[in-house]
């Protein structure tokens, strides 16, 4: 435990960042998740939307993710949410 107040400070702050970014990523996931499980082609593309606005938050301030990998994902998932409308 920090004597220091300022650096007992950064410690509540940084558990706090923890706990955050600990459930944000967990929201990203499942996102990513329901897209891949997704096996209708409008289903999919709704779920895709609300994935997309998750990585685009994710990316925006690059604390969850890089802009590159957000990009990457959002065209990986594109890729199967077309493959499941060309089905239909």
């Amino acid at each position: 435990m920090p004597n220091i107040k300022s650096s007992r400070k950064r410690m509540v702050q940084g558990e706090l960042a923890r706990e955050k970014n600990r459930a944000e990523r967990s929201r990203l996931r499942t996102a990513l998740k329901r897209v891949r499980e997704a096996t209708q082609a409008d289903q999919a593309q709704a779920r895709l939307r609300e994935a997309v606005g998750l990585l685009d938050q994710a990316a925006r301030e690059r604390l969850l993710l890089h802009p590159n990998k957000s990009a990457r994902l959002k065209g990986q998932l594109a890729r199967h949410v077309n493959r499941l409308t060309a089905q239909s």
